[in-house]
């Protein structure tokens, strides 16, 4: 595609779709105000059909389409059934979807155990901003640009080789033996695993952070008024409090893990048994060029998320409902 229709489409995209609104909604008001008795029930829905319309086309489009994608051919066309679905959850995906597991269980765990520890000591010491920055600097790097840093950190040579890889060389001045962390199958999907989680502890400390520092000061002193110790105090005040902060950066994690594919792709690609069902998604469309194998793993990976979306969905309510 040539620069001009690039431009055109680039225009439309920023210039008329929000003109366009604007003057249906402006055209909307001056006939409301015309009829003030209808305005009060009809205005909301004024206000909504754009934002609804917007929704309908980049989301709910594309996803419905891609649902009826999963039931087709390789090429689009032809009825598949649930033949997609059977490669998808056969044997020869089973070490992805385990890697995704590992990703799903690991990554969440480790982050929010840190993450934890990091706003409840944190908020006890005076130099918190500074461990705090630290551990936001790795989530203003890209998660391809970490990827490369993190190839680049776990370079691996043979024993007794000048090793390259700063991992691997701080080994070495150890006396331990090099290990090839993204060549060895039964290490490598735990490497790109630490670089997720490193990549990601600083935004959840800060999420868990803020909660902590919500946290009334009157009830914590009350109850070491009471004789509570600090475990006790965690278990019983710090811990319930911070539900709905967990329950955010536990929602993070969670859909973090089930779509990574930076990590992976820029550092092994999937190989070396590392793969994971985005990257299966992207190697099936790009790759392999087949649209319903592609289709098939998307739509599982939406219904895998669907609990955590719908739990958060009923946390908010909750909330709205006791504010």
């Amino acid at each position: 595609m040539g620069l001009l229709p690039r431009l055109l489409q680039i225009a439309i995209a920023v210039i008329a779709v929000p003109a366009i609104i604007a003057v249906l909604i402006i055209s909307a008001e001056r006939a409301l105000g015309r009829h003030p008795h209808r305005a009060v029930r009809v205005r909301p829905w004024v206000w909504l059909l754009p934002a609804c319309l917007l929704t309908g086309g980049i989301l709910v489009y594309p996803m419905a389409d891609t649902v009826l994608l999963s039931f087709h051919r390789a090429d689009g066309t032809g009825w598949a059934g649930l033949g997609n679905y059977a490669w998808s959850l056969g044997s020869a995906l089973l070490p992805t979807l385990r890697n995704n597991a590992l990703w799903l269980v690991l990554v969440p765990a480790v982050t929010l155990t840190l993450g934890l520890a990091v706003a409840v000591l944190g908020d006890k010491v005076r130099y918190e901003r500074i461990v705090r920055t630290l551990l936001l600097v790795p989530a203003g790097i890209s998660f391809a640009a970490a990827g490369v840093i993190w190839r680049l950190m776990y370079e691996y040579q043979p024993p007794g080789a000048r090793q390259t890889g700063t991992v691997d060389g701080l080994f070495s001045s150890a006396g331990l033996d090099p290990v090839a962390w993204i060549a060895d199958p039964s290490v490598a999907t735990y490497a790109l695993i630490f670089v997720g989680c490193w990549m990601t502890l600083g935004t959840t400390a800060l999420i868990l952070s803020a909660g902590v520092k919500n946290i009334p000061g009157e009830l914590i002193e009350a109850a070491r008024l009471d004789g509570a110790g600090e475990w006790r105090i965690f278990r019983s005040i710090t811990l319930p409090t911070l539900w709905p902060s967990i329950l955010v950066a536990l929602t993070t994690q969670v859909i973090f893990s089930l779509k990574v594919f930076d990590i992976v792709y820029v550092m092994t690609n999937g190989q070396f048994d590392t793969d994971v069902a985005a990257n299966r998604i992207y190697s099936e469309l790009f790759v392999a060029q087949n649209l319903g194998h592609a289709s098939a793993l998307a739509v599982i990976l939406l219904i895998i998320s669907s609990p955590v979306i719908v739990l958060n969905i009923r946390q908010f309510r909750q909330e709205a409902t006791a504010r």
